[in-house]
């Protein structure tokens, strides 16, 4: 059941956006309003036109979502083997999404910090620059 649910979030991911999907709505749709007239625009009618996309949406939803799920996973493994591959990187980055908000928020004011102290040291060289006579 997993590997079926898997597959078909892949299939819909991969083919909810393209121009072909968007023309079989496009013409859903009018096949629906020209069917009208037929149906004498009863209620059950408009009911088509108003239950169909919100079933649909509401499934797309899981399905979209379990496909976010995988790609967010595979590019965090992604950039952990770049941060465990790489000489002078800092290691306790590998697996930060797993971290609670606390630590998350540590981390990033350490880069702040690293951040702020770059800047001043770009900037001092600058001034000295500006302030020396000509």
């Amino acid at each position: 059941m997993h590997e079926i649910f898997d597959r078909m979030a892949v299939w819909t991911a991969r083919n909810a956006g393209r121009p072909i999907t968007f023309t079989v709505a496009f013409g859903l749709i009018l096949v629906w309003a020209a069917s009208g007239p037929f149906f004498r625009f009863s209620d059950t009618w408009q009911l088509v036109i108003n239950l169909v996309p919100s079933i649909v949406t509401f499934l797309m939803m899981f399905l979209i979502q379990a496909t976010q799920n995988r790609d967010t996973v595979a590019i965090q493994l992604k950039l952990d083997e770049l941060i465990r591959a790489t000489d002078g990187a800092k290691n306790q980055l590998i697996a930060l999404e797993d971290s609670n908000e606390e630590q998350v928020r540590e981390v990033k004011e350490g880069f702040d910090d690293i951040r702020a102290e770059e800047a001043a040291a770009r900037a001092l060289p600058k001034a000295r620059q500006a302030s020396a006579p000509p």
